[in-house]
């Protein structure tokens, strides 16, 4: 079966600043070497579907860039590539109204794949989906659409996009954050929330996408627009339950499961810091279910004594290559790519992105430190919040944002110790 793969990454990911001030929140780091659209790449890659197109749009030099470099395809096979597509403009002088139009204006590139069917899903979110159970699970019902759902407690339903379905799982009805969401048949303190990814016949897909865009009322996206008026029109659309899909040899710890939409940076925050446990409820370290990424032939990750004998640690930490530590202690944190962290600091429950120098003496705590950032020795954060508020972005529960700069010289002359 022919299977095409769109990935929605032109988000403007406004929740997240400033992560996202100068790059597409699919572009925003993850994990001490990845990037959030990462995940979802390696999700149709894994479940075997190597046709991917990624439609970009705001703030995507970074995101480009990074696809050019860790995700090209070399096959003998025409039909294996990865392709960002930026927005062209081909039906007008509009760039995308809604995630519908995207790939309204897209649709001659579907057209010419002649794919059986369309995966249309997101570049937000952090998890693991073998994406073949849902294509299985699609032919026998029968489906027309087939919606990814996860069911979460009623209390917490609001926030999302809510699904009403019957006994055989059918799609009734969809509400935008609803004040009452309905539960599940048989579930009654459950509601399905949708996880914006999408399996559609082509047909379907092309039929409703080309009446959405001549609708003037419409928002043009898939979960607002497109899947009520299918629904309304009795179309077979059904839930997919994500409880359901298992991907090869889970281990230890790991939440069958997960699913983090960290669309906001408590849930940014929240999601990397699930990474640092023993057995993590997401662990990266599964080769069963491979995360790929830009491999940048960084030497090894070094902890060493610094010249008054201390020791450089690492504790219950993820630790990316090339990162120095010396006489420093990290403890339960993220630390990425060719950081430099001297001697006396102490870093606790922090995210450092690539390329970060962390003077001697400082203390760190609850953070988020972007790109390139150079903290000077002696420096405190995430101790006062209010003296932390004065100089940083600082979030409603206390988490010290501090957005990435340029280098000032080019990162190869950086002294290596």
């Amino acid at each position: 079966m022919e299977v095409l793969g769109i990935v929605m990454a032109g988000g403007r990911g406004e929740r997240l600043y400033p992560l996202t001030k100068d790059r597409a929140k699919p572009a925003v780091p993850f994990g001490g070497k990845y990037r959030i659209i990462d995940f979802v790449l390696s999700n149709f890659v894994n479940s075997g579907i190597y046709s991917i197109y990624v439609l970009t749009q705001f703030k995507a030099q970074s995101l480009v860039e990074h696809l050019q470099e860790g995700w090209q395809v070399s096959s003998v096979s025409r039909n294996h590539f990865i392709i960002p597509v930026p927005a062209q403009m081909r039906t007008g002088a509009d760039w995308y109204r809604g995630t519908a139009d995207a790939v309204y204006q897209n649709l001659h590139l579907v057209k010419r794949a002649h794919p059986s069917l369309v995966a249309v899903f997101g570049a937000d979110h952090i998890y693991k989906m073998n994406i073949h159970q849902m294509m299985e699970y699609h032919l026998r019902k029968g489906a027309e659409v087939t919606v990814a759902t996860l069911p979460v407690r009623i209390g917490e339903a609001p926030q999302f996009g809510v699904m009403e379905v019957d006994d055989d799982w059918r799609l009734l009805g969809f509400e935008e954050k609803p004040r009452e969401p309905k539960s599940i048949p048989g579930e009654p303190d459950r509601a399905l929330v949708s996880m914006g990814n999408y399996l559609f016949e082509t047909e379907p897909l092309l039929r409703a996408v080309e009446e959405d865009a001549s609708d003037a009322n419409s928002s043009h996206d898939f979960g607002r627009d497109i899947i009520p008026r299918l629904v309304k029109d009795g179309r077979k659309i059904y839930a997919y339950d994500f409880r359901t899909n298992r991907i090869q040899t889970a281990m230890k710890g790991e939440e069958p499961s997960y699913w983090r939409d960290v669309g906001t940076i408590e849930a940014y925050y929240e999601a990397n810091m699930d990474l640092r446990a023993v057995n993590p409820t997401f662990n990266l370290y599964n080769r069963s279910w491979p995360i790929r990424t830009v491999s940048y032939g960084d030497p090894p990750a070094k902890f060493v004594f610094d010249e008054e004998g201390r020791r450089g640690m690492a504790l219950n930490s993820i630790v990316a290559e090339g990162t120095i530590i010396s006489g420093g202690m990290v403890r339960a944190s993220v630390i990425g790519r060719n950081v430099r962290i001297h001697s006396y600091c102490l870093v606790e429950d922090a995210v450092i992105m690539n390329r970060v120098e962390i003077g001697r003496g400082c203390r760190i705590r609850r953070a988020i430190i972007d790109k390139n950032v150079s903290i000077p020795p002696g420096t405190e954060i995430g101790h006062n919040t209010e003296k932390d508020r004065e100089r940083y972005f600082v979030t409603e529960t206390g988490i010290v944002v501090i957005p990435r700069e340029e280098p000032s010289v080019p990162w190869s002359l950086v002294p290596a110790s």
